[in-house]
């Protein structure tokens, strides 16, 4: 995976010059560049290094150096790393802007940012993936927004042998306090949004599998995975190898050989739930700074899912330091925060997803108003 590792900002300015023009509405956005022709240069307040300008030939606009950094438009350009690793650390906001002498909406800003940043970092990522050769474990995480009654699953894709996160995707519902399918004496049937997560997922996978192969799905019990993969196009590409929950005995007694067939193939997306209700302040069982809008928590859910891909090695109980981005060849050492906010990602460019294209815009939620809903590049 080719990116750049050091930040856009230590690039001295007689050698930098824009790769592409970031107006999406210029030609030159995704198609060829018409060139640039330099436009003077600028200082920002307590910063005695000058940042040069550009304009663009193609639709006569400006644009600067800062225009290609994350950092674009702030203040406390230091911050950005610092609050990702408070982030997946289980800092809560008030933390993470006690520790930097800051305000908790400075951190909150910073934390939409990053998640924004993540969606894109995420399809990025699987644009550079050649193909899809392992087994995938799949399997949603439980949480609510806002109100224990407004229930989120939220679909993790996770490799079985590289342990990598393929893909995050929402599911909400309403909450009940248990599954269906494990109330005593109903039978269970398939939720909509439960089979239309999984639908998205297998559908952004499927362009990995070389054909004539079929995408391996390590799933549990539920019945929403058979019905998902009913529909024509994916019925035939799909193979799903089931591993129901087996029911709890007394506390203290003997598992079950089902039970440990069970947690073995289903191990890698477990190990991610738990390190997500372990990293996230968000995702505890007793807390009171849980996530507001779906928006919000999918954005934390892909940084943690760049982080454990990137910069978290893969066991820290063996002395395993490779990550799994290493195991699938994306990389070739482990990543710093530094190294994934080195540059700016634009939505036109990347072309993720259109769920991932509705987080990232903001319009998944419908009940915000719209000023607060939509986000403005």
């Amino acid at each position: 995976m080719r990116w750049p590792k050091h930040p856009a900002e230590s690039v001295r300015a007689s050698r930098f010059l824009p790769p592409f023009c970031p107006w999406p509405e210029c030609s030159a956005h995704l198609g060829p560049s018409a060139g640039f022709q330099r436009w003077a240069s600028y200082r920002k307040p307590g910063d005695p290094a000058r940042i040069p300008r550009f304009r663009c030939k193609a639709c006569k606009r400006t644009c600067s150096r800062q225009t290609f950094s994350t950092s674009y438009y702030l203040k406390r350009r230091d911050l950005l790393a610092a609050v990702a690793a408070g982030l997946v650390a289980g800092s809560a906001h008030r933390q993470i802007a006690r520790s930097f002498h800051g305000s908790k909406t400075t951190v909150t800003r910073l934390a939409e940012r990053l998640g924004r940043h993540a969606i894109l970092f995420h399809a990025r990522c699987l644009e550079s993936l050649a193909a899809l050769t392992e087994p995938v474990v799949h399997d949603h995480f439980e949480t609510f927004v806002g109100r224990q009654d407004h229930a989120l699953g939220v679909g993790t894709a996770v490799g079985a042998h590289s342990w990598f996160v393929y893909g995050v995707d929402p599911a909400p519902h309403r909450g009940n306090g248990r599954r269906p399918d494990r109330r005593p004496g109903t039978r269970a049937k398939a939720q909509r949004s439960y089979v239309e997560s999984i639908r998205r997922t297998i559908q952004a996978l499927l362009p990995k599998i070389v054909a004539p192969n079929r995408l391996h799905l390590l799933v549990d019990g539920r019945v929403d995975y058979p019905a998902a993969v009913r529909l024509g196009t994916i019925k035939d590409r799909v193979q799903l190898e089931v591993y129901p929950n087996p029911k709890r005995g007394p506390k203290g007694a003997t598992r079950t050989a089902e039970a440990i067939a069970r947690d073995v193939a289903m191990f890698p997306v477990d190990q991610l739930h738990q390190l997500v209700r372990h990293t996230c302040s968000d995702h505890k069982r007793e807390t009171i700074s849980f996530g507001r809008r779906i928006e919000s928590i999918l954005g934390r859910a892909h940084l943690v899912a760049v982080w454990k891909n990137f910069i978290k090695s893969r066991s820290e109980r063996r002395p395993d330091r490779t990550t799994p981005a290493m195991r699938l060849g994306l990389t070739s050492t482990r990543w710093r925060w530094e190294w994934v906010l080195s540059r700016r990602l634009f939505p036109a460019r990347v072309r993720p997803s259109d769920a991932a294209l509705e987080l990232y815009w903001k319009r998944w939620t419908p009940d915000l108003p719209e000023l607060e809903r939509k986000h403005a590049a």
